[in-house]
């Protein structure tokens, strides 16, 4: 899970439980049948805390929306609540290990990733569709790369693989580059470097998904994939555009 303020949901979720609480009605005198639940707060407040609380579940209990939970009868907005209970005891229980086994370790957030990536997957993400959402960073990336260069006639590995060329431009055919030219080893390693890990996320992370089925990747394995996204789309949006005389 990409990092969360865990006592703000918490609390959050709390408040929900208590504004979607229930009562339970029994059948008046002389009926059977008509026994139901109702809201002990009005509907319309019920109705606006759920559309804030339905975000913070997308982030901290993907999948929610379409969990195989057992419905009670006749009770309004009773996945609201289950998830709710659900999700408050997930925290509380991340929040204790981390509170007394932290690893210590950086945690990386999803949010500080360049925003051609974070910025065209956050909701995809939200829903746990995280399979999806690396394909479409890498849409999202592809797109920004030939924008830049002015070009369509190529596209991802091919593209970069050859405006990281460290051969000089040519008409039609414009270069990126991270640094302004010179003679060294130093240069040519960046920019070699630069095509090779383009090619690689394209040709490891990109085309699989695209080409073959395969299971949902789990949060942290796509969270990798969509920082090495993330580093390619620093490198092109900082790059020099270097066009031939």
């Amino acid at each position: 899970m990409t990092q969360i303020n865990r006592e703000w949901a918490i609390s959050k979720l709390r408040d929900y439980i208590e504004v979607a609480s229930i009562t339970y009605v029994p059948d008046g005198p002389n009926s059977i049948g008509f026994w139901h639940y109702k809201l002990d707060k009005p509907k319309a407040e019920v109705q606006a805390a759920t559309q804030i609380i339905e975000q913070v579940l997308d982030r901290t209990l993907p999948g929610w929306r379409t969990a195989d939970w057992k419905e009670p009868a006749r009770q309004p907005f009773w996945r609201e609540r289950e998830a709710a209970h659900r999700a408050v005891a997930q925290l509380e229980a991340e929040q204790e290990l981390a509170d007394n086994l932290g690893s210590g370790a950086p945690q990386l957030d999803a949010s500080t990733l360049h925003p051609w990536v974070w910025g065209s997957v956050q909701g995809l993400w939200g829903s746990g569709h995280y399979r999806q959402a690396v394909g479409v960073a890498a849409v999202a990336v592809n797109a920004q790369a030939q924008a830049k260069v002015g070009r369509k006639d190529l596209s991802e590995s091919k593209l970069l693989g050859d405006v990281f060329s460290t051969k000089d431009p040519e008409p039609g055919k414009p270069r990126l580059r991270l640094a302004p030219k010179e003679d060294s080893d130093t240069w040519r390693s960046r920019h070699e470097g630069a095509a090779a890990f383009a090619r690689g996320v394209y040709a490891g992370i990109r085309n699989p998904i695209a080409h073959e089925a395969g299971d949902e990747l789990e949060e942290n394995e796509a969270l990798e994939q969509l920082a090495a996204f993330s580093i390619l789309a620093r490198w092109i949006d900082t790059a020099t555009v270097e066009k031939a005389p």
